[in-house]
């Protein structure tokens, strides 16, 4: 089950978990792209999931016999504002959906997680939750809480059968990201990204999560940082 699964990351982890023999639940809350990915992609499900909602969650669970793997990847970056600056409802929506967003559905299906035997829990966080840096208050904030709720369900999870997985990329060239971030403003969000030599794709991230969702069972990949090879940091990226 992977959720924001109607572009971006989602997607391409929703189609990289089908092309490895998963049958896949993609929930998001643009159905109409969900069902061109559905139709397009063998193994794909689409399901409609908006994670602010618990009412939207319950009823996606109920729909559920069982669950294997989760991918927690719903989420994303509002406004680059200095903290003296925030919009707090910016900050809000931020921390509704990157964290009380995977809250939701974690605590949801969780039971249905350990109840398969073999459980994958994979919270897609950022390199913004183990560094901060200017302009990314809100967003590190939210990814700071989500990146410790993952080390926790690691903590209280130990004994049961169930793998607990951090992936935390780095610069990400999508669709959206950068242009949610920047509120619509294209050559803002283009950019982020001019002049690197070969950002991370969508497809590059899903790779990583299918390696890690793939280990044997005794096998847990607590964090993996992934980045493209031109940013060393977040402070430090090579332009050409």
């Amino acid at each position: 089950m992977v959720t924001g699964a109607s572009s971006g990351i989602g997607e391409a982890t929703a189609r990289r978990l089908a092309a490895e023999g998963f049958d896949v639940v993609a929930a998001a809350r643009r159905r109409d792209r969900l069902d061109k990915l559905a139709a397009e992609v063998p193994g794909i499900r689409a399901a409609t999931l908006d994670v602010t909602s618990q009412e939207s969650v319950d009823a996606f669970a109920a729909s559920l016999d069982r669950c294997d793997v989760l991918v927690n990847n719903a989420g994303g970056a509002i406004g680059l504002e200095p903290v003296a600056g925030a919009d707090v409802a910016d900050w809000q929506r931020m921390y509704d959906t990157n964290v009380l967003g995977s809250l939701r559905v974690t605590k949801a299906l969780l039971p249905r997680l350990v109840g398969s035997g073999d459980g994958v829990l994979v919270m897609l966080t950022s390199v913004a939750g183990l560094v901060s840096y200017e302009g990314g208050g809100g967003y590190n904030a939210a990814k700071h809480a989500q990146t410790s709720m993952t080390e926790v369900l690691r903590l209280e999870l130990c004994g049961e059968p169930v793998r607990v997985v951090e992936v935390a990329p780095g610069m990400v060239h999508t669709e959206e990201f950068s242009l949610n971030r920047f509120r619509g403003d294209d050559a803002a969000a283009d950019r982020v990204y001019a002049g690197v030599p070969g950002p991370l794709t969508a497809e590059d991230v899903a790779d990583a999560i299918s390696w890690c969702v793939t280990r044997p069972a005794h096998v847990n990949v607590d964090r993996l940082v992934i980045r493209p090879r031109a940013q060393a940091a977040q402070h430090k990226v090579h332009r050409v």
